[in-house]
């Protein structure tokens, strides 16, 4: 008697769970953006999205509201503002650009093996000090360092992301000391 309830309970967990999966599959939200996205759309797009990225993270960041009448209705009326600092936001970053490009390459001496690997690794912190050292401001968040933290010595080329669509190139050339 024991093996049949539990056998039973078991086929109606199994029966909920892939309700609940398929419920959860094709659920999405659609949200209006309130500035460009990577991957996702410009401002004033309607997107759908799925419902815990729109309720963590855009509509908390300020980046989207869901699409509602009233929503809309407000996101036209304040359409030319947002579309004015997106402009004044998206010049800042190509001066921005322009800074970063003119360093040509940023050096960093470290201790190093025979072999050329380093004692330590370069991480974001690292690269924002020298670039600040060298005259430009960026901050650590902006840094993608695609293969993870420099550990060996070489020339790497890594790339800052400063706006949704706009990116600069750092080159930096790990020298081992002594």
């Amino acid at each position: 008697m024991f093996g049949l309830i539990y056998e039973s309970v078991l086929v109606k967990r199994k029966q909920a769970y892939v309700e609940l999966y398929l419920l959860k599959e094709d659920k999405t939200v659609e949200v209006i953006l309130l500035e460009k996205m990577r991957n996702l759309g410009v401002l004033g797009d309607k997107v759908k999205v799925k419902p815990g990225y729109a309720r963590n993270f855009l509509v908390p960041k300020g980046k989207a509201v869901f699409a509602s009448d009233v929503n809309l209705a407000k996101f036209e009326a304040k359409r030319k503002e947002l579309e004015k600092l997106a402009t004044e936001r998206h010049a800042k970053a190509l001066e921005r650009q322009t800074a970063i490009n003119a360093v040509a390459t940023i050096t960093i001496v470290m201790k190093a093996s025979e072999e050329g690997k380093l004692f330590g690794s370069i991480g974001t912190r690292e690269i924002v000090a020298e670039l600040t050292k060298a005259g430009v401001t960026v901050e650590k968040r902006e840094i993608r360092l695609s293969e993870g933290a420099l550990r060996r010595v070489g020339e790497y080329e890594i790339n800052v992301d400063l706006d949704s669509d706009l990116t600069a190139i750092v080159r930096i050339h790990v020298v081992a000391e002594g």
